[in-house]
């Protein structure tokens, strides 16, 4: 093998520096700046990009499409992002689309309205109305509509599996289940008492878990579910997981319930991009999931 450029050198390292202040900064409490600076390390050279799509008629109802050039009959997958329902934008997290792109997948980031003004199930079913959307474009950007995946993590986690596995949200927008092949969920609160925590702000006053919680919600016919736990994470405690894959297997739905070790609530997700795949495994398991659950 040549020995490394100078020039090579400096870009690798400089890279590995930035890498390695990006982990340290999503530990901390300016997540959303190392976000956006983990961003400016991706480049979509090469991807065919879609932004600010509607899905919706609300301002809020956008999506963007990342697509590999010359995909045919490609998975197509929608990534929903955390925040508890209360922040957050699909620009932020273009790192997701990128990465899920460069593994030959046609991906929709997504965002939806935000609590206090819109609460549940108003980001539910903006996630189904932009499944829906994202199926009905599919094919132009070479991608099937019958081979879907939804990604979520966090909040958008919560999301991504209650319009999975509540039969309501998917008829309301005529996506039949079938075509979902699969649910990923990232550090989601499937199962909690929102009551007691200043999410309840994201739910209807008088609201009840048993009303809400996805764990309460499944359809037998729901597609299989990958739920992934942050070993680390000290916002949403593994309980909810642990009762999630409890109700799923009740119901004879596949479910694998895995933890990503020495990753926390924020670098689950970070470790899906490419640059910072070392913080854990979770592009790896994500990957490994859809290729096992796809439609050949």
């Amino acid at each position: 093998m040549p020995a490394m450029t100078s020039h090579s050198f400096r870009r690798t390292a400089l890279l590995t520096a930035g890498t390695l202040a990006l982990a340290v900064g999503l530990s901390s409490c300016s997540a959303q700046n190392a976000q956006q600076n983990l961003n400016r390390l991706i480049s979509t050279r090469g991807l065919a990009v879609q932004t600010d799509l509607a899905y919706g008629e609300g301002a809020w109802q956008r999506l963007d499409i990342y697509a590999p050039q010359g995909a045919n009959n490609a998975p197509t997958v929608l990534f929903i992002h955390g925040g508890s329902w209360n922040s957050g934008e699909k620009s932020e997290y273009r790192f997701a689309g990128e990465s899920l792109a460069r593994a030959g997948y046609v991906v929709g980031v997504m965002n939806y309205r935000l609590a206090p003004q819109f609460r549940y199930p108003s980001y539910v079913q903006d996630g189904a109305q932009a499944l829906a959307f994202l199926r009905s474009q599919a094919a132009t950007y070479g991608g099937s509509p019958d081979n879907l995946f939804v990604v979520g993590h966090s909040a958008g986690a919560f999301n991504a599996v209650e319009m999975a596995v509540n039969e309501r949200w998917l008829r309301e927008v005529g996506v039949p289940v079938s075509a979902v092949r699969g649910v990923i969920g990232l550090a989601g609160p499937y199962s909690y008492d929102f009551r007691d925590y200043s999410s309840r702000e994201a739910f209807p006053e008088g609201g009840l878990p048993d009303e809400i919680m996805p764990d309460r919600h499944v359809r037998r016919d729901a597609p299989p579910h990958l739920l992934l736990v942050a070993e680390n994470d000290t916002t949403v405690h593994p309980q909810n997981a642990l009762n999630m894959e409890r109700a799923l297997r009740v119901a004879g739905v596949p479910v694998e319930r895995r933890v990503v070790s020495k990753v926390n609530h924020v670098t689950i997700a970070a470790a899906l991009a490419r640059p910072l795949s070392w913080l854990g495994d979770t592009r790896g398991q994500v990957l490994d999931f859809i290729e096992a659950r796809r439609l050949r």
